[in-house]
């Protein structure tokens, strides 16, 4: 429905905070519709220092570059597997980030009525205190488990197995949970210490099927949208037949284009099929909106982490 006439929207930043402060101040209730781009803000970055950090080894072996080409790997041991794959859903799912940059998100919705739309698997929002039944998980949860065939729809929390595989690698877990290599006296990571294989007896296995184990990720048609998924899809589309044709904002955080129609597209017709939504994106350097929607659209090509501080001290 939305023509080719599309282009980066960008606000005067300081024009823009205001018009953002005044969306969330007047707005009966908010939808965030987050992307990766939000989980980069608060530090959680797939590339770079943190990738190097903890899978420098893989990055030697394989020339990966960034978290996301190894989970896609083909390893000839599920040994392997699930050392890289430990490793990741661990810093992702049960660290918490360096920023507070969810944190602040939720101060900003405290007097709001709001949910959570996000293609995000890391569990940020939950850890931050958003309120878990207003949230839905679009493409998956890092602590989550299912049958990789799959013989039955059912999740497994990965938690306890996830620890007992990064430490079988040698890895640490300091006191406030971070996973903590050994250092070189340079300050780097110690690989030479660390092993890039899980014991035989730790490799997960349905216990229904006996097939293994995978991630509960949108990667192919086998995702398992079991009981918890399918409440919370409800659960929104609850919200927004409540809230959709009254003062809504559609507050869309860091997704990019590579899969607009979770989040991007949908945001955007409901934008132009409601006069009273307004439509906001923030996110550096993607900050995009269709041009049928321009005049109901705030767009800040802007570090999220530093938009909101804004915006908390506008309140």
């Amino acid at each position: 429905m939305f023509g080719r006439r599309r282009g980066i929207q960008t606000q005067d930043t300081r024009d823009g905070i205001r018009k953002l402060g005044e969306a969330l101040q007047n707005a009966n209730a908010v939808v965030i519709g987050a992307g990766s781009g939000l989980s980069a803000s608060a530090g959680l970055s797939s590339a770079g220092e943190r990738f190097e950090k903890y899978f420098g080894d893989f990055s030697e072996k394989y020339g990966f570059s960034d978290m996301y080409s190894g989970g896609f790997y083909p390893y000839e041991t599920l040994e392997e597997y699930w050392a890289y794959w430990s490793r990741l859903i661990y810093i992702n799912r049960y660290e918490l980030p360096p920023l507070p940059v969810y944190e602040n998100l939720l101060k900003l919705l405290e007097d709001k009525d709001y949910f959570v739309l996000t293609s995000n698997a890391d569990h940020q929002f939950q850890k931050a205190g958003f309120d878990k039944k207003r949230i839905f998980y679009t493409q998956g949860d890092y602590g989550l488990w299912q049958c990789s065939k799959p013989c039955h729809f059912r999740n497994y929390d990965n938690k306890s197995k996830v620890i007992k595989m990064v430490l079988s690698q040698g890895f640490g877990i300091d006191d406030q949970g971070n996973l903590s290599p050994f250092r070189t006296e340079e300050g780097k990571t110690d690989y030479a210490s660390l092993k890039m294989h899980i014991p035989s007896e730790m490799v997960p296995y349905c216990s229904v099927c006996g097939e293994p184990m995978t991630m509960n990720l949108r990667f192919d048609e086998t995702f398992v949208e079991d009981d918890g998924f399918r409440n919370a899809s409800e659960r929104y589309s609850a919200f927004l037949r409540e809230w959709s044709k009254d003062s809504l904002l559609l507050l869309e955080l860091g997704v990019g284009t590579a899969s607009p129609g979770i989040i991007k597209y949908p945001f955007w017709k409901l934008t132009a099929d409601h006069s009273n939504i307004t439509y906001a994106c923030v996110n550096d350097g993607e900050a995009v909106a269709a041009e049928e929607i321009r005049k109901q659209s705030i767009c800040l090509n802007e570090d999220i982490g530093d938009v909101l501080e804004q915006l908390l001290k506008r309140s």
